[in-house]
């Protein structure tokens, strides 16, 4: 099974979207950009993939986002990433690619739409939160 997670293991969200790839029973190739980025091409076709806007891709609440300007909606596409090559921490994430598609996994289960087997188990959130119940669905909140 082919998957790829751009991932970085600080972030909470990536985490609880890598755990519930996991959960599927697969182990996905996972890039942690902060230390391997993708190129600019790369870049652009994952974001293209996803369906989402350049700037949509950008993690806006990172301080770097606002002290290189990039917060003015006057801002091009390309200046943006531009900035996410240079500045890889600037790339929103995670990003995961599967065989049914490309998304940002922001919230993490979005990566379910894109999972293309099951879940196997119960699974918490990174913050311990359930997510997923014994039976392999996904918990609904009150």
């Amino acid at each position: 099974m082919d998957i790829t997670i751009y991932h970085n293991t600080r972030c909470g969200t990536s985490r609880t979207t890598l755990a519930l790839i996991r959960n599927t029973g697969v182990e996905p190739n996972v890039i942690e950009y902060l230390h391997n980025p993708p190129s600019r091409e790369e870049l652009t076709a994952i974001i293209e993939q996803a369906g989402i806007s350049v700037r949509d891709a950008v993690r806006q609440k990172e301080t770097l986002f606002k002290e290189l300007g990039l917060d003015d909606p006057a801002v091009s596409d390309d200046r943006l990433l531009d900035a996410m090559i240079e500045y890889p921490i600037l790339i929103n994430r995670p990003f995961v690619i599967t065989p049914k598609g490309a998304r940002l996994c922001r919230p993490s289960e979005l990566v379910l739409d894109i999972l293309p087997l099951p879940q196997k188990g119960a699974l918490n959130r990174d913050d311990g939160t359930p997510l997923i119940d014994a039976l392999g669905q996904k918990v609904t909140q009150a």
